[in-house]
């Protein structure tokens, strides 16, 4: 008589599953709950305490961890092993059914202590599992319980289950166990240092995610996309949702960037990005004053943008927007009047309460083929920065003002990245361009007339002095940019020339 072992925290169609087998012949052992269950249905049941002759320990913590279970799983198809068996009073074990403590599920939860997250780690289970899908040469390993009725649908084909269906659910048992203890790993290491001591990046890292929101699509109509998460409640970018259209792919990725700008800032600001570019930044003495500057950048571009401020957004703010239309507002908060006039005049734009400010804790992290880019999040210029004037002229108090804001407006432009700004306000961007002088004329055309008198920051250094010729001709009094080019003399030559102010930072922000 084949043996199935039983042993699982979700009972899913278990009553099921078990009957069907029972009825072919198979003999159903089980443990703890799951051999309760069993039994309160009335199925005939022998208990794992009778194949080990030892009862539970610790409260359950072992079970079925004993020779007898893991004897009966691991023996092999062959002479030796089956006599080997026998000699200790054993029997072969032909099905595993297990699935594991709910570990992520509890985690994911409001206010779980350590305590209790670790009694969801499950030892006993990861075990059966584990032994039973490394001799799926002869035992069938379950984890999931889709897959009950095609391995009963099976046995009452052929009366058996055929290798290869054998050697797919092991794939997936360890694939469960695999992101089983690679969710343990991220919550015990997330818990013990949630925050990076050093400059170095760890050696081996675990991620372990879930899909939290299914998104309409991805980038376009075409591609499937959706967002993923460590906590399984947790929405995108861990922002309230208090009113709007569900995020899309396109939104979340812009909202993320108009965010990670605008905390940045100290003084009240505001980001409008589109596209992952900022169109628009300003700060002044509030959100409100802010917005029309931030708006003037590019009011052409900033069509269809995020919006994000640092400031709690009110009703006289929301009427400020006019009649410009945004996919969203990020903010820390939001106002009651604020948002039933957003409800009622803008029903599809989306209002997001943000949880904190972006602090680039953690890790960043891109996809490429075959494997991951990691780094630390680019915060802005080390403190061992300083600025320094290479220029004859030294800027002026006002300008050096707004060289400092510009220098971090441009951290957060695609490179190559330039910056035109008055005051505390940005009056052209050029960026995401493989030219920097082509970011220079492309700033330049978007800021007009205000190029004048403006100061300009780019992320790299001129690799020559066309850029700055560019700048010059049209008013631009002041340059911010990391030197390190070869041809830094030449470039600072052209600066003297045309009677413009330059610093260098020694720091590069590049964005890709």
């Amino acid at each position: 008589m084949p043996r199935a072992l039983f042993s699982v925290s979700d009972k899913t169609g278990i009553l099921e599953f078990a009957s069907a087998l029972s009825e072919m012949g198979w003999e159903i052992v089980a443990s703890g709950g799951t051999q309760k269950t069993l039994l309160d249905a009335g199925l005939t049941v022998t208990g794992v305490e009778q194949l080990t002759g030892q009862a539970e320990m610790l409260g359950g913590r072992v079970k079925t961890l004993h020779p007898a279970i893991h004897g009966g799983i691991l023996a092999r198809d062959r002479d030796d092993d089956m006599q080997e068996l026998a000699k200790f009073g054993f029997a072969p074990i032909n099905m595993v059914v297990c699935n594991l403590y709910p570990f992520t599920e509890t985690v994911g939860q409001a206010g779980i202590s350590l305590q209790d997250a670790i009694e969801k780690i499950d030892i006993g289970g990861v075990a059966l599992l584990r032994a039973s899908a490394k001799n799926f040469l002869r035992v069938t390993t379950i984890c999931d319980v889709a897959d009950y009725s095609r391995v009963i649908a099976e046995i009452r084909a052929t009366g058996q289950i055929d290798m290869s269906f054998r050697r797919e659910l092991a794939v997936k048992a360890f694939g469960h166990t695999r992101d089983y203890d690679t969710a343990i790993h991220a919550y015990l290491s997330d818990t013990e240092s949630p925050v990076l001591q050093d400059d170095n990046l760890p050696k081996t890292i675990s991620i372990s995610v879930q899909q939290t929101q299914e998104l309409r699509y991805g980038e376009n109509p075409h591609q499937v996309a959706g967002y993923y998460s460590r906590s399984n409640d947790a929405s995108p970018l861990g922002a309230k949702q208090m009113g709007g259209k569900q995020l899309s792919y396109n939104n979340i990725l812009d909202v993320d960037a108009a965010w990670r700008a605008v905390s940045s800032f100290v003084e009240p600001s505001v980001v409008i990005v589109k596209h992952l570019n900022p169109t628009g930044i300003a700060s002044a003495s509030s959100i409100q004053e802010a917005f029309p500057q931030a708006l003037a950048s590019d009011s052409l571009s900033a069509f269809g943008g995020i919006v994000a401020v640092n400031q709690t957004v009110d009703e006289v703010f929301v009427n400020g927007l006019g009649s410009l239309f945004v996919e969203a507002i990020a903010a820390p908060s939001f106002n009651s009047d604020a948002v039933s006039l957003l409800t009622e005049k803008r029903k599809n734009c989306r209002i997001l309460q943000m949880p904190q400010s972006f602090d680039g804790n953690g890790l960043d992290i891109r996809s490429v083929m075959r494997g991951l880019l990691i780094q630390r999040y680019d915060m802005g210029d080390p403190d061992s920065v300083s600025m320094k004037t290479v220029s004859n002229r030294v800027p002026l108090t006002d300008e050096l003002e707004s060289l400092r804001f510009a220098w971090q407006v441009v951290q957060h432009v695609k490179s190559n990245a330039i910056v035109l700004v008055q005051n505390k306000a940005t009056v052209g961007i050029g960026g995401g361009l493989p030219s920097r002088v082509d970011s220079v004329k492309l700033a330049v055309e978007k800021a007009g007339d205000k190029a004048n008198g403006a100061v300009l920051a780019s992320d790299a250094f001129f690799p020559f002095p066309d850029g700055i010729e560019e700048a010059a001709k049209v008013g631009v009094t002041s340059i911010i940019q990391p030197g390190g080019s070869i041809r830094d003399s030449q470039v600072i030559e052209t600066a003297n020339e045309y009677g413009l102010a330059m610093v260098f930072t020694g720091t590069r922000h590049f964005r890709h």
